[in-house]
């Protein structure tokens, strides 16, 4: 049985790359959380920053893993970022998809975005000094793997991805 996750991405500029990949899992068996597409996007965000981050934890609710789709503008999006840190929060597998090549309808691409998984950093055991409690800060891109859609054959390595970000969370 394939893994449930949360797609992270910039839902007024990368919706319908996001529902390519989505629709790639799904193809797959993989489930994810609720999936909306703009207008239905619109209608929760028009309720405000509290009711947002609320529909944001609902739907985390039972996914192991959380997939950043990394477009242009996506690591300066805010409910992105605060889907990042409740992934930590949560202690939960993160993987970075750039989704800027993908094409749209009218088959424009787009600008390759900042990932961003180094902007965010866990407290991990030092691997030297663990035994006897010492802690340091590690980049969760230096935990968590980022891939190219396109590039790297997103459809047929997804699986493999999803399933190495949640080994790495230990879930």
């Amino acid at each position: 049985m394939a893994r449930r996750v949360f797609f992270s991405f910039h839902h007024q500029k990368d919706s319908w790359r996001a529902g390519q990949v989505r629709n790639s899992w799904v193809g797959q068996k993989g489930t994810t959380s609720t999936f909306l597409d703009a207008a239905a996007w619109e209608k929760v965000r028009r309720k405000g920053d509290v009711a947002v981050k609320a529909w944001i934890d609902r739907e985390m609710l039972g996914t192991g893993v959380t997939v950043v789709l990394i477009g242009q503008l996506t690591a300066a999006r805010p409910y992105v970022q605060y889907e990042i840190q409740q992934s930590i929060k949560k202690k939960k597998g993160l993987l970075g998809i750039y989704v800027h090549k993908i094409t749209v309808p009218n088959g424009n691409t787009s600008r390759k975005g900042h990932n961003p998984l180094p902007d965010f950093t866990v407290m991990r055991d030092h691997p030297w000094f663990g035994l006897f409690g010492v802690k340091s800060e590690q980049r969760l891109s230096d935990i968590f793997q980022t891939f190219n859609w396109e590039d790297d054959d997103g459809r047929k390595n997804m699986p493999a991805w999803i399933e190495e970000a949640a080994r790495r969370a230990n879930r």
